[in-house]
C-alpha cells in the first residue's frame, strides 16, 4: 500500500496530478479540496494517498490532509458510493461541511453533488453519522493564486472537463463555469466558485 508520497509537483489538471517522487511519476487524482492547497508545479509537495487496485487498473488518490484521506475512506464503504463519488463529495464540500450535513440529516444539500439522489443521500446519512460524530470544525481552505489572464482560455476548458470528471453532464458543467467570473483566475478557482454556486440552487 502506498500511504504518503513527497515529491515534485509536475503537472495538475484537476482531477488528475502528476508528482515525481524518487525518479517515478506517480499519476494521482484527487478531490478539488485538495486541488485548491496545492502549490505551483515545481514546487515539493507532500500527499497522503490512498491505493485501489482493481483487476484491470490500480488507482491512486491523492489528499492534502490525513483527515481528507480518512473521510475518502470512511466514504468507499458505503453501499453505492465508490471512489469517483466520494472524490465528487470531497470537491463539492470540504470534510467538516460533509460532517455537518450529515449530522444535521441535511439530505438537501447532498443531494446538490453531482451522481447524488435521494436514497443515496439518504443511506450517507445512516451510515456516516456515527463515523462522524466527533469531527472538529477546520479551519478555512487558503485561495490559489491565480495564473496570466493568457492562459485564461486553457483554464476554462480544464475547469468544465474537470467538472464533468466530477460527474456533472458536459453542458451543466459549461453552464456552471460559464456562470462565475473568470477573468484572472485558476482552473481550480474557477471550480471552486462553480461548485459553490451550484451548492447554493
Amino acid at each position: 500500500m502506498i500511504g504518503r508520497l513527497r515529491g515534485i509537483l509536475l503537472d495538475k489538471k484537476p482531477p488528475q496530478l502528476l508528482l515525481e517522487a524518487g525518479g517515478v511519476g506517480y499519476e494521482v487524482e484527487a478531490p478539488m479540496s485538495t486541488f485548491y492547497q496545492l502549490p505551483a508545479t515545481g514546487v515539493e509537495v507532500v500527499l497522503h494517498t490512498h491505493l485501489v487496485v482493481r483487476d484491470d487498473a490500480h488507482l491512486l488518490f491523492g489528499f492534502a490532509s490525513e483527515r481528507e484521506r480518512s473521510l475518502f475512506r470512511a466514504l468507499i464503504k458505503v453501499n453505492g458510493v465508490g471512489a469517483k463519488m466520494a472524490l465528487a463529495i470531497l470537491s463539492g464540500m470540504n470534510a467538516d461541511a460533509f460532517a455537518r450535513c450529515i449530522q444535521e440529516g441535511d439530505t438537501a444539500s447532498l443531494t446538490r453533488l453531482p451522481g447524488i439522489g435521494k436514497k443515496t443521500a439518504e443511506r450517507l446519512i445512516v451510515e456516516m453519522r456515527d463515523r462522524l460524530a466527533d469531527w472538529q470544525e477546520a479551519g478555512v481552505l487558503p485561495v490559489v493564486m491565480a495564473l496570466p489572464t493568457a492562459e485564461v482560455r486553457d483554464e476554462i476548458k480544464d475547469a468544465v472537463s474537470a467538472l464533468v470528471s466530477l460527474g456533472y453532464k458536459p453542458p451543466e458543467a459549461s453552464r456552471m463555469v460559464s456562470s462565475v467570473s473568470t477573468d484572472g483566475r485558476s482552473s481550480e478557482e474557477i471550480i471552486r466558485e462553480a461548485l459553490k454556486g451550484a451548492m447554493k440552487k
